[in-house]
């Protein structure tokens, strides 16, 4: 005879099982509706037929400068301040 966590334990398993199948189906089928919402000419929820009005061309900005590096590096040698002496010695 089973106990009642064992008979429990089932259920969850049963529960989980079709919360999972049913995003599943879900899933698949937000993916047709929004296939055949952007096949059908709509977009972004917009009624067919409406009318858009466009504005101003879009702009890039400026572009980036580039420079030339500096022959020599700022600092030749890296020296630190403070020297430890080496473990163990």
């Amino acid at each position: 005879m089973k106990s009642n966590q064992q008979v429990r334990q089932g259920r969850v398993k049963v529960f989980a099982a079709i919360i999972g199948g049913s995003a599943v189906v879900a899933m698949g089928a937000l993916s047709v509706a929004l296939h055949e919402e952007q096949a059908s000419g709509a977009s972004g929820g917009v009624a067919t037929g409406a009318t858009f009005i466009q504005g101003g061309g879009m702009t890039l900005g400026d572009t980036a400068t580039t420079t030339t590096p500096p022959a020599a590096p700022a600092t030749p040698v890296a020296v630190p301040p403070v020297k430890a002496k080496p473990f163990g010695g």
